[in-house]
Formats: C-alpha cells, structure tokens, sequence
C-alpha cells in the first residue's frame, strides 16, 4: 500500500461476515449491516502528549479489530475500500 496515516489515525479493512445465519438462511445484501469486524492495514507512529513525546499505540498491522458502527472515514485507496479512524474508535482487538 502506498498511504501512510499520521499521529494516532489507523487504516483498517472492513472483514465481512459470512452470507448465512447458523440456520442456513441467505442473508441478502441489502438486509447486511456493515461490519463492525476488520483488519489493520497501517498505523500512524502515534499521538503526541503534552510534553511533545510521541506516545505508541497499542494496535498493529495484523490486528483484528472490533469498532463502532458509524467510527472511522470511508476511502477508497488501490481500487480497495477502506476505513481510517483514530485509535480511540477502536474497541478491542480480537484473539
């Protein structure tokens, strides 16, 4: 990938969920809600404190992620759709 996001800003891709519930029912696409699931891309090297030090963030490229349903912007970077949003929008990361 060639973009690279500054300060605490995180570059994830949306993981979509599987297309039948437990019971074998088709979900069409127009019934989907946008996961809520993704992957890091890229990280930012991190927020600046009050002293100017420039403090890491706890997620890393790789990472699965949980975040809230409306966080972060939609982009489209490579003919790929992605979403950046800042560390704080992120709720945890799956293990």
């Amino acid at each position: 990938m060639e973009f690279r996001p500054l300060h605490d800003r995180i570059v994830v891709r949306r993981i979509e969920p599987e297309e039948r519930t437990a019971g074998g029912i088709i979900i069409p696409d127009t019934a989907k809600e946008k996961p809520q699931q993704g992957e890091v891309i890229a990280v930012g090297p991190g927020a600046r404190d009050e002293s100017g030090k420039i403090q890491p963030l706890d997620v890393k490229a790789g990472d699965r992620v949980l975040f809230g349903k409306w966080s972060g912007t939609e982009v489209r970077v490579g003919g790929e759709d992605l979403l950046i949003m800042k560390e704080s929008d992120i709720m945890g990361i799956l293990e």
